[in-house]
């Protein structure tokens, strides 16, 4: 898969910016494709300098695993959870980039002095459901926090859509916390599929 990169065009009226995400794609004679756009418009005096920074989005690499575990860690803060998350480094790196991968992982990077950031990830791995064959299991995305509400989630999420389909996988499934009502009211605008039927069950081994 190549680099993706994204580009932000704001357009401006007398009190408001209205950003606007594009892909640049050299390899096509085309300038550029829109690809995402924010569903609300932001007061001007509410940007900032980061959110003009270019967003590229690429697959994960065995020396990004430091830096998706911070972000592990600052989900799970949020979720007050801290104490839940007991995977290793170590284990986990293997789990990603071992002789038998389980997961992969798309991240959001930005550019720093140093070389890039990265502000956001999106971990999954395929599922078999008798049902329905197989499917994309969105284990979890992560924007850290001073880059929420940006659209970063969305490219993000977007990406994740556009792998299941080309892998002609049958859907993409995940949980969300019924208290989270950010990301409830941010997978509404991909589906109104949520079963609140089903109990999460768990043995723990270890």
């Amino acid at each position: 898969m190549r680099q993706i990169r994204f580009y932000l065009i704001t357009l401006r009226t007398a009190d408001r910016q209205f950003p606007l995400y594009f892909l640049r794609d050299s390899k096509t004679p085309r300038k550029y494709n829109t690809v995402a756009r924010l569903t609300q418009t932001v007061p001007a005096q509410k940007l900032n300098m980061e959110t003009m920074q270019d967003i590229t989005l690429r697959v994960a690499r065995k020396e990004d695993c430091p830096r998706i575990m911070e972000l592990i860690r600052e989900l799970a803060e949020y979720e007050n959870s801290v104490h839940e998350v007991t995977v290793s480094p170590a284990a986990f790196e293997a789990a990603g980039f071992g002789p038998d991968p389980v997961w992969k992982a798309f991240v959001a990077t930005v550019p720093v002095p140093d070389g890039e950031q990265i502000i956001g990830f999106a971990l999954y791995y395929i599922r078999y459901s008798t049902w329905k064959g197989c499917r994309l299991y969105l284990e979890d995305i992560v924007v850290t926090s001073s880059w929420r509400g940006k659209g970063v989630g969305k490219l993000l999420f977007d990406q994740l859509i556009t792998e299941a389909k080309e892998k002609q996988f049958s859907g993409i499934t995940f949980q969300v916390l019924e208290w989270n009502e950010p990301a409830i009211n941010f997978y509404k605008k991909y589906t109104d599929k949520f079963e609140p039927e089903w109990t999460n069950v768990r043995i723990e081994l270890s």
